[in-house]
């Protein structure tokens, strides 16, 4: 049994080799997606596939992890051989977001666990440049499905030469080989200096002290049960989300039954990421500070139905699902708990052609609380990349940045006010593909309490609208501009 002091170290131990993990990969990608905006996250598990900590990365990434160790947790692990996989419905979230498992052993042999990482790689494949296409209807539509597999020299040759730019997927896939080797590294040493057993012990005693911590986190609120309702904006029309929440004494349960069925466009989720948002929320409505390990998770069960747009089949298309779906999920389970939300979108835009992949996700306002205003032009919830810096893409890509500022007042009034958006408009300097998939430009982020709704989202081409949900040809010369959504305010005025 660790003492308190001991647990806090080996707490302390695991996450800083999580935090470096990522440390490694930032700096090892060539991608702008990966070495700019951080769009990639680092984890450590035991050896019943159990996340025993992770880094302070994406959400959407991590939450899902788990799924992608279980994946491979049954083969036949060598020292020093890798996995790689992306299928949504084996493991992964969208096929962008590139997972590398690698496990651990050690000094006589025996598996200690599995560092992962998953990065956002800036394409994979897809008919549409950047593999984020608006319109896509099924999985095959968005790009290479990598089902688990050995990631060996001739698997890194194949499937970066069914990639666009093949040398930089190389060598981000290498970035990630780099950043687990670093993990297994602390996970050995870890285990050099407690032993194997004692190693077993600790990380046991890390998943045990999360839970309590969480258990008594959800003992504090009020027993019963809360409703919400949210849509999402598809091309044909509003799609239905539901959530009942139900806490009792230290547990809670997130139904979503009544929420719309599997949609025929790309708005699904797998259920992972369905999970992967709710253990956000979760960690919102509990204490931040708890160990990000699987045992916060314990307490939580979920009840989302087979075939619904939160639990869809294999095969579906999900591309939006796992940054625009599950962005709303979050704002559901908040909303019902009497949060204002946030901007509720990642308004994921893609640009390129035969010679290069542009994505990046664009922040916005966060919904204000009862005790402070909500921050301006940050990436809200599932998201938490930065932005790419003007000079680091004006240097890589034919675009020119034309504005790049605050969407002043868009932030809902209140009590306290909620933050605002941002305004990026992009000038092609020669002829390109562009996708873009957005939300919350049909509906507002919505205050609690009193306060004012946000302002919804808008996107414009040479300055006039356009849907939220499209795919076209830029000009060289023409502009794309992108006005996020402002946050929900809090309380009267």
């Amino acid at each position: 049994m660790l003492d308190p002091i001991e647990l806090q170290v080996i707490a302390g131990a695991l996450g800083a080799a999580c935090e470096e993990m990522g440390v490694v990969l930032i700096r090892s990608a060539h991608s702008s997606n990966i070495k700019e905006r951080r769009d990639a996250s680092t984890a450590l598990f035991d050896p019943a596939g159990e996340m025993v900590m992770q880094a302070e990365h994406i959400p959407v990434h991590l939450g899902a992890m788990p799924a992608a160790v279980a994946a491979v947790r049954g083969e036949h692990h060598r020292e020093g051989v890798s996995w790689v996989l992306n299928d949504p419905f084996a493991g992964g979230t969208h096929l962008p977001d590139i997972t590398v498992i690698t496990p651990a052993f050690a000094a006589g042999g025996e598996l200690i666990g599995f560092a992962a990482s998953r990065a956002h790689h800036a394409d994979v494949g897809a008919e549409v440049p950047g593999s984020m296409p608006a319109d896509s209807t099924s999985l095959a539509d968005e790009g290479v499905v990598i089902s688990p597999r050995v990631l060996d020299e001739r698997a890194l040759e194949e499937l970066s030469a069914s990639m666009r730019q093949p040398r930089e997927r190389r060598a981000d896939l290498r970035a990630q080989l780099a950043a687990n080797a670093v993990g297994v590294e602390r996970l050995r040493e870890l285990a050099a200096r407690l032993g194997v057993e004692g190693l077993r012990e600790a990380t046991a005693a890390v998943l045990d002290y999360s839970e309590r911590r969480t258990r008594a986190c959800l003992a504090e609120l009020r027993d019963g049960e809360r409703a919400c309702e949210d849509v999402l904006e598809a091309r044909e029309g509003d799609l239905r989300l539901r959530c009942t929440a139900r806490v009792q004494h230290d547990r809670l349960e997130l139904d979503f039954t009544g929420s719309a069925a599997q949609h025929a466009g790309n708005l699904n989720c797998p259920l992972a990421v369905t999970f992967s948002a709710c253990l956000f929320a979760l960690r919102v409505l509990t204490d931040p500070d708890i160990p990000p390990s699987a045992g916060a998770f314990r307490p939580l069960r979920l009840v989302v139905p087979e075939g619904s747009l939160l639990n869809a089949r294999p095969g579906a298309a999900v591309a939006a699902g796992n940054v625009e779906t599950s962005s709303r999920v979050a704002d559901l389970v908040l909303r019902a708990f009497g949060h204002a939300q946030g901007q509720g979108t990642m308004n994921n835009l893609t640009l390129g052609d035969e010679r290069f992949s542009y994505y990046e996700t664009l922040g916005g306002g966060q919904g204000a609380a009862a005790d402070r205003d909500g921050p301006s032009g940050v990436h809200v919830a599932m998201s938490n990349t930065m932005n790419t810096p003007i000079e680091a893409l004006e240097r890589e890509f034919p675009l020119r940045v034309t504005e790049y500022a605050l969407r002043r007042g868009s932030g809902g009034a209140g009590h306290r006010h909620g933050g605002d958006g941002v305004v990026r408009e992009l000038e092609a300097l020669r002829d390109m593909t562009y996708s873009l998939i957005a939300e919350r430009r049909r509906h507002a982020p919505r205050g609690a309490a009193g306060g004012h709704d946000g302002t919804p989202g808008r996107d414009l081409l040479d300055g006039k609208p356009i849907p939220g949900k499209s795919t076209g040809r830029l000009r060289a010369g023409q502009r794309l501009r992108i006005e996020t959504p402002g946050g929900g305010g809090f309380g009267d005025a």
